[in-house]
């Protein structure tokens, strides 16, 4: 089956429990479970304007294990932008990122084109922070990528995650907003038609 062109990829990597489903789950599905359950991976998708039309957001949500290399690799062959994402709560999770970088440096070449976010999530949890803000920041200006913090928990920052991620990307115009203001029929409407894809 030929490529959609249409289709943008964004591939979500990080070690076991940092919140990875949380944080995808609560952008497309506005949702947050309590409870942990490991991924091996998911894709989910969302409807985005790209380039002036319709474009499909592709979120592969990868899992935190190291089991299935192979799955890694492709995953990153065919993405078009990357979220790694560690858990401020633990400071193996941000050293557990850094042979996914190379990975995705070694893959993909000139890494300075291609969108990636380092992201520290469950920043709900202060009281337990591992990884200072300013360790974080420091790391994603090593790896040339954006920063930023969030709580898939309370919702913060989620959105404008994914958005400063589709701003990085300089070879198209992606964002989120589709259109404007729609009322909730429309939009209703549009979230059925964007339910069903044909794989």
């Amino acid at each position: 089956m030929p490529e959609q062109s249409n289709d943008y990829r964004v591939v979500v990597f990080g070690a076991g429990g940092v919140g990875k489903s949380s944080l995808v789950l609560r952008f497309v599905k506005g949702t947050f479970r309590e409870s942990y359950i490991p991924t091996i991976e998911d894709t989910y998708r969302q409807v985005i304007s790209c380039d002036k039309s319709i474009c499909t957001l592709q979120i592969t949500d990868t899992t935190g294990s190291h089991q299935f290399p192979a799955m890694q690799r492709l995953s990153i062959s065919k993405g078009h932008a990357f979220i790694l994402v560690y858990s401020i709560t633990s400071h193996q999770s941000l050293e557990e990122l850094r042979p996914i970088y190379e990975q995705i440096c070694q893959i993909k070449g000139d890494v300075e084109s291609i969108p990636i976010m380092l992201v520290g999530n469950k920043n709900d949890e202060n009281q337990n922070r591992e990884v200072d803000s300013s360790e974080g920041e420091a790391m994603a200006k090593k790896w040339k990528c954006a920063f930023t913090e969030t709580s898939a928990k309370l919702n913060h920052n989620v959105k404008e995650l994914f958005q400063e991620l589709l701003n990085l990307e300089k070879r198209r115009t992606v964002s989120l907003q589709i259109d404007g203001k729609k009322n909730k029929q429309q939009k209703r409407k549009e979230k059925l038609k964007g339910k069903c894809v044909v794989m």
